[in-house]
C-alpha cells in the first residue's frame, strides 16, 4: 500500500468508481481494449475466489489475456524466483501474485524493472483488499475526512493494509487487538508518517473502547490461512472479539460493518450483524473488481 502516495490513492479510487459506472456499456466501454494484446499472469499459492475470479475478470474485460502460472513455480525449488520473474517480464504485462511469504514477492520485484508485480495477498499485506474497503466507504461515506473505522480482531494482511490505506486518505483508525495479536509496531509507525488530513490510530485492548462512536467496525477471521494448526487456541483467545449487535449498538447509529470475507458466522461475527442492513460485505467484494481493473489501467496503460 505504502508503494502508493495519497493522491494516486485517491485517483485510483476515483477511477474505479468511473470503471463501475462504465461496465454496463460492455465492450463498447471506453477501457474495453486498453490491454488488447497483453497478457497479465497470475501465480496463486494460496487458495481464492474474491481474488482470482476478479482479477482474471477485470483483465479480459480491459481487453488483455490471462495466463495462469503453476502454484509450485513461487516455491523457488526447481528455478530461483528471480529467474522466473526474468523470464516472465520477456512474456506478460504484470504478475499478480498470491502467496504467503512476503519475500517471495520482494524477490520477484528486485529481480525485474519490467515487470509490474501486484500483491494479491500475502501474510504481511493484503493491498487490493485495502482499495476495494475504501472504495465501499467512498461510495456510502460520500467522503473519508472527520471518520473512524474501528477495526476488532486480529491485527493480520488485511489489518495492515486497510489502517495503511485509511490513514493515506484521511481516516482514523481504532484498533482493539488481544495481546501478542496487534498490527505491528514498525507498521503503525510507518502508516502514521503518510496519514492525512489529522487522522490518527488509536489501540485499545477492550472491543468496546475502539468501536464507541465509530462510523464503519471491521472484522476479519480469527484464523488466517497458515494459521489453521491454532484454531482452538485463537477461538479462546478471540472469544470476546466478536462483533455481535450489543457491539455494534455502541457504535454511530448508521455505522457500517465491513469484513473482508471469507465469514465465519457465529465466530467473528454474528449471523444477525453479517445480513443486516449495516453491512456492506458483499459491496467490498463486487469492488474488489473495479479496484483492480483501475489498478491494472494505472501501471499498464
Amino acid at each position: 500500500m505504502l508503494d502508493l502516495v495519497p493522491e494516486n490513492l485517491v485517483r485510483l479510487i476515483e477511477l474505479a468508481i468511473q470503471l463501475k459506472s462504465e461496465r454496463s456499456l460492455g465492450n463498447h466501454a471506453p477501457t474495453a481494449e486498453v490491454l488488447s494484446g497483453a497478457h497479465v499472469a497470475l501465480l496463486f499459492e494460496k487458495p481464492s475466489l474474491r481474488t482470482r475470479a476478479t482479477f482474471e475478470i477485470a483483465v479480459r474485460e480491459l481487453g488483455g489475456e490471462v495466463l495462469h502460472i503453476p502454484k509450485d513455480t513461487i516455491d523457488g525449488t526447481r528455478e530461483p524466483l528471480e529467474d522466473v520473474a526474468r523470464n516472465l517480464e520477456r512474456w506478460v504485462k504484470a504478475l499478480v501474485v498470491r502467496t504467503f511469504a512476503q519475500q517471495k514477492t520482494v524477490a520477484l520485484s528486485s529481480a525485474t524493472t519490467t515487470l509490474h508485480i501486484v500483491n494479491a495477498l500475502t501474510d504481511e499485506q493484503h493491498p487490493c483488499q485495502a482499495l476495494a474497503d475504501l472504495m465501499t466507504l467512498k461510495e456510502h461515506w460520500g467522503n473519508w475526512q472527520n471518520r473512524t473505522i474501528a477495526y476488532v480482531g486480529d491485527g493480520n494482511n488485511v489489518a495492515v493494509s486497510l489502517t495503511q490505506a485509511a490513514l493515506m486518505l484521511g481516516v482514523s483508525v481504532a484498533v482493539a487487538s488481544p495481546s501478542g495479536h496487534e498490527i505491528p509496531d514498525d507498521v503503525l509507525k510507518r502508516a502514521s508518517k503518510i496519514a492525512t488530513n489529522g487522522a490518527a490510530i488509536r489501540h485499545f485492548r477492550e472491543p468496546r473502547e475502539a468501536v464507541v462512536g465509530a462510523d464503519a467496525v471491521y472484522t476479519d477471521v480469527w484464523t488466517s490461512m497458515g494459521h489453521e494448526s491454532e484454531t482452538s487456541k485463537r477461538k479462546e483467545v478471540f472469544s470476546a472479539y466478536q462483533v455481535n449487535e450489543k457491539l455494534m449498538s455502541i457504535a454511530n447509529p448508521k455505522a457500517l460493518f465491513l469484513h473482508c470475507l471469507p465469514a465465519h458466522r457465529g465466530e467473528e461475527v454474528t449471523r444477525e450483524v453479517i445480513e443486516s442492513q449495516a453491512s456492506v460485505v458483499f459491496d467490498q467484494a463486487e469492488n474488489r473488481l473495479h479496484t483492480q481493473k483501475a489498478l491494472l489501467l494505472m501501471l499498464l496503460s
